[in-house]
């Protein structure tokens, strides 16, 4: 997941501008949270752990002064939770200094990581991002040049928002996993992981930057086609879960694809139930799709804690055994009812597996699970953090086997075909791979990819 920002507008607040853009898109990262700014050259940094709100203040943000903003909040999927490894990162290389911030996950950062300590480069972090900082930093080429020698050599999912020699940088890897949003705030240009944030600060979504572009902004912009794919790969999992359902993905509004896909699931796996009932937030567009075409009532069966892990105070024992109950809570409405529950998709199977005894506590007949996407069972190298099989409930096991493991009266899961359709595009322009296990690029051997595989106690 992760989000990135940026913005070049010489004659604005761009600090500001760009706290209100990642609060957009806080959904694609709770762990930490960074802006950077460029003044005329001299970059400032402030990053810290927590959410956009915690991170910055009034104070924080006067101290950001400049005309090229860039901002990131991370969701960890390469090096840990850890104030070393938010960003946005900055690279002092020999041809350059990089300030970056990346969304993402590359499969081939260990050989990366040896050829720079070869060429004598040393990095700072665990995480994988500060390789392409540090490749481009360290490039001798002019700065377009140096991004697509970059992208020549790394592999996997880089969506990246960047400040180089005074120039605000945007590219995508050429199978375009990951998006990046380009839009217009008056004669100013605004990059951002998804619509949403542009919608925020009042820009204009113009276009979304191709897969292998580069967007390089001084004034005026100018694109550089880096690299042309050869298939495009987009992740489907963009539009069933990881984009705010308020963002358009290739022009295609998320929230309606969900309900198109509540729909399909409806008319694939129909049930005799009382009540349509949603896992809040992300489940909430395909229930209402579900009850729409199924004619079942449609309600609130759980309400949603919404600040639950927003904080860093931990719950003591007694309360951590509450399990949960600290994020969901069921409402009478479903006592005596057989209720269908949808939810978007189901990963390790642990939440699941405890709403369903919640419901039957709290009075439920029958709990009917109906999942919008297809069984999750392969493992994700391009920037989700399921890295490995052993994760999943649904790798190598069958729907009844997952069935009984969750105690639900039924489960279903909505097809890969009916997924497809209700995102108006044809599979051949998205990466599937952890339904089908067809990946559109090479993955690591064993295909497992530790996330803490860099840190010292790993070694």
């Amino acid at each position: 997941m992760c989000g990135v920002f940026g913005i070049r507008a010489p004659d604005r607040d761009v600090a500001r501008v760009a706290y209100f853009g990642l609060f957009a898109l806080q959904h694609r990262g709770q762990e930490s949270a960074g802006i950077a700014v460029s003044d005329a050259g001299r970059l400032t940094v402030l990053r810290d752990m927590g959410l956009v709100a915690q991170v910055f203040s009034e104070q924080t943000l006067h101290g950001l002064q400049g005309d090229i903003a860039i901002g990131h909040t991370r969701y960890s999927t390469t090096g840990s939770t850890h104030w070393a490894n938010a960003q946005p990162l900055v690279h002092h290389g020999r041809a350059r200094t990089v300030a970056l911030g990346h969304n993402g996950n590359l499969t081939n950062a260990e050989d990366l990581r040896a050829e720079l300590a070869d060429d004598g480069v040393t990095v700072s972090t665990t995480s994988d991002s500060e390789l392409i900082a540090a490749l481009i930093a360290n490039d001798p080429a002019p700065l377009p040049e140096a991004v697509g020698n970059t992208l020549e050599r790394i592999e996997g999912a880089t969506t990246v928002v960047a400040v180089a020699e005074g120039r605000l940088l945007g590219f995508r890897d050429e199978y375009g996993f990951r998006p990046l949003a380009l839009g217009r705030l008056g004669d100013d240009w605004v990059l951002a992981s998804e619509s949403c944030a542009l919608d925020l600060v009042g820009a204009e979504h113009e276009r979304d930057v191709r897969p292998g572009e580069l967007v390089s902004i001084d004034g005026e912009l100018e694109s550089h086609q880096l690299a042309e794919p050869a298939q495009r790969a987009s992740c489907l999992f963009e539009f069933i879960y990881l984009a705010r359902p308020d963002s358009r993905l290739d022009s295609e509004e998320v929230y309606a694809a969900r309900v198109r896909m509540g729909e399909a699931l409806a008319r694939e796996a129909p049930v005799e139930a009382d009540l349509v009932m949603p896992v809040p937030d992300s489940g909430t567009p395909a229930a209402i799709g579900f009850a729409r075409a199924s004619g079942i009532t449609f309600g609130e069966g759980l309400i949603k804690n919404r600040y639950v892990g927003r904080t860093f105070i931990q719950p003591d024992q007694g309360l951590r055994e509450q399990g949960i109950k600290l994020k969901f809570n069921p409402l009478a409405e479903v006592a005596g009812k057989r209720v269908v529950v949808v939810d978007d998709s189901i990963v390790r199977g642990t939440t699941m597996r405890q709403l369903v005894a919640m419901l039957r506590d709290a009075g439920a007949t029958e709990v009917h699970i109906r999942v919008s996407s297809p069984p999750i069972v392969s493992p994700c190298f391009y920037g989700i953090d399921f890295g490995d099989d052993r994760q999943l409930v649904a790798a190598g096991q069958t729907i009844e086997e997952t069935r009984r493991q969750i105690g639900a009266t039924t489960l279903a899961h909505l097809s890969l075909e009916g997924v497809q359709q209700a995102t108006s595009r044809p599979g051949s322009e998205f990466c599937r791979a952890c339904f089908t296990q067809e990946y559109p690029t090479r993955v690591p051997a064993g295909r497992t990819l530790a996330k803490l595989r860099f840190e010292p106690a790993a070694v």
